[in-house]
């Protein structure tokens, strides 16, 4: 067994077994669970939250915003702050920052506190997944990552899964307050793990990173800013129809390009963009971004349409929604077995396949489904996302050097962020756009004078005035049944048309997948997706 050596008291050295790496899985995954689950676990108290506090529910989401613009700002600048501070000193401090503002969040008592709180949640949050991912993959021998990545996978894809159904039954039963509390027992037993069983790395340690790029965070903090509030508020008003979001647009061109040629001129970058030469690491960002764009789509779309066409409450929708992590659970051990023995490419094609199956089994829904109704198609996607996690994950970082892989795993889980806000926005604008098409087209089949119409208006009435309306009262009540009939209906082929499109993609997927370098058994990485 591997020792460690630390310095006695007479100048001696005392040689101890180094802990079993799969205990520093285990303590690295405590904390990106603690932080992927908060993704996912307020979503469901926004409108407890907005009531609580005084607020519009329009307001309410800058509680997630401001989240997700301090988490992204942070994912690329992990890796100097690690070479900086010390890996392991840099994790347990934002796991403490991120567990205090947890506690600061539950406490607020109005809007800009729990904003403030959610900020710096953000900031700390950002950098745990990179940070986790990269000690684990070196703790770790080559051939074993792929185990250790799909172990660490599950926590990672089961979270969000989790994130809902949790958040519906606390805020239900005690109050939407206990969605951060929930995170202080998890930072403290996170920061007591690796406190004792993780260590740096020589490479670490020896460090000489330089002063911090300012400039170039500046300029990162700037772009990811406007583009996450042209994301959240461009659906609301009217995209580029508003002239704030068409300045907002502008700023994002400009900061997005002075940063990039700012990490390109820099003698020490912010993020090395270098890394980008390796062809497995740039079609690997790609891809997840993509999928993180299709995965996070299909998270927002079905608890949505529970709820919204079927009338579920946020707990129930939960429920209805949680097989996924069945299927990921079932996932993630044969993937990590396969990884070394075959082509990863395969695996990643066929989770590409089997959510994109699924994502059509969706696009036959109605509103006489039960809750259970698409069990398997729920159950196959969570099998398909964890078939693709972990090989693309392995694949991407595929001949990195173990120093290219912390700023690697920062840009690769900041394409994953990016591309989930990127797909969140398009299937919430399909949604919205592609109702009001799909009214115009069913309208014609209402018109005043068709004689099924006709029929089903007077029959409707007839049906209102037994019940004791007026006569007058019972033909206006008929026709907003069938006018609400409508809008269900177009509501409900605008999520149709939602799921089919998210199958499409995940299709056109699979040829990007055989552009990649074949891998079988190699490097892990850049982890999960949320």
């Amino acid at each position: 067994m591997a020792s460690t050596t630390i310095a006695g008291s007479g100048g001696f050295s005392i040689s101890r077994p180094a802990p079993s790496p799969w205990l520093i899985a285990l303590s690295v995954m405590l904390a990106t669970f603690m932080e992927v689950l908060d993704t996912s676990i307020a979503s469901v108290a926004l409108p407890y939250i907005a009531g609580s506090l005084s607020a519009t529910n329009d307001e309410a989401t800058w509680v997630l915003t401001s989240y997700l613009v301090a988490n992204a700002v942070v994912l690329p600048a992990s890796a100097w702050f690690s070479l900086k501070f010390g890996r392991k000193r840099f994790l347990l401090t934002c796991i403490i920052i991120f567990t205090v503002s947890s506690f600061a969040c539950g406490a607020a008592t109005s809007l800009g506190m729990i904003l403030l709180a959610r900020a710096v949640q953000g900031a700390g949050g950002g950098a745990l997944q990179p940070l986790s991912q990269a000690i684990l993959l070196e703790s770790f021998p080559p051939d074993k990552r792929g185990s250790a990545l799909a172990v660490f996978a599950l926590g990672v894809v089961v979270a969000p899964v989790l994130g809902p159904t949790l958040g519906g039954y606390l805020t239900d039963t005690y109050s939407w307050r206990w969605a951060f509390y929930i995170n202080i027992p998890i930072g403290i037993l996170a920061v007591l793990l690796i406190a004792r069983f993780v260590e740096d790395p020589p490479y670490i340690k020896n460090a000489k990173p330089g002063r911090i790029d300012g400039i170039g965070l500046g300029l990162l903090a700037l772009w990811l800013g406007s583009l996450q509030i042209i994301l959240d508020k461009g659906q609301e008003d009217d995209w580029f129809g508003a002239t704030w979001i068409r300045w907002t647009t502008a700023l994002l061109v400009v900061t997005f390009v002075a940063f990039i040629i700012r990490q390109l001129v820099h003698d020490k970058p912010l993020v090395d963009l270098r890394v980008f030469k390796y062809r497995n690491f740039r079609l690997g960002c790609i891809l997840i971004a993509i999928f993180g764009g299709a995965l996070y789509g299909l998270i927002t779309l079905l608890p949505l349409f529970y709820q919204e066409l079927l009338g579920y409450t946020a707990y129930a929708a939960g429920w209805a929604v949680s097989p996924r992590g069945i299927g990921a659970i079932i996932a993630m051990p044969i993937i990590g077995i396969l990884t070394a023995k075959i082509d990863n490419r395969w695996l990643i094609a066929f989770g590409f396949l089997l959510f994109g199956i699924s994502g059509l089994w969706f696009g036959q829904v109605n509103l006489e489904i039960s809750q259970w109704s698409f069990l398997w198609a729920i159950i196959i996607s969570g099998f398909g996302s964890g078939s693709v996690f972990v090989p693309l994950s392995a694949t991407a970082v595929a001949g990195l050097p173990n120093e290219e892989i912390g700023n690697a795993s920062g840009l690769y889980n900041l394409f994953r962020n990016v591309g989930g806000s990127i797909g969140i926005s398009v299937v919430n604008t399909i949604v919205a756009r592609h109702e009001q098409l799909h009214q115009n087209e069913l309208v014609h089949s209402l018109a005043p004078s068709a004689r099924t119409f006709q029929d089903q208006v007077t029959s409707l009435a007839q049906y209102i005035y037994q019940q004791g309306y007026g006569p007058v009262e019972s033909v206006r009540k008929a026709y907003a049944l069938v006018g609400g009939e409508l809008s269900a209906q177009a509501r409900l082929w605008s999520y149709v048309d939602d799921f089919r499109y998210l199958a499409l993609v995940c299709f056109a997927c699979i040829p990007i997948v055989f552009m990649l370098k074949k891998t079988v058994g190699r490097r892990g990485a850049a982890g999960a997706g949320h």
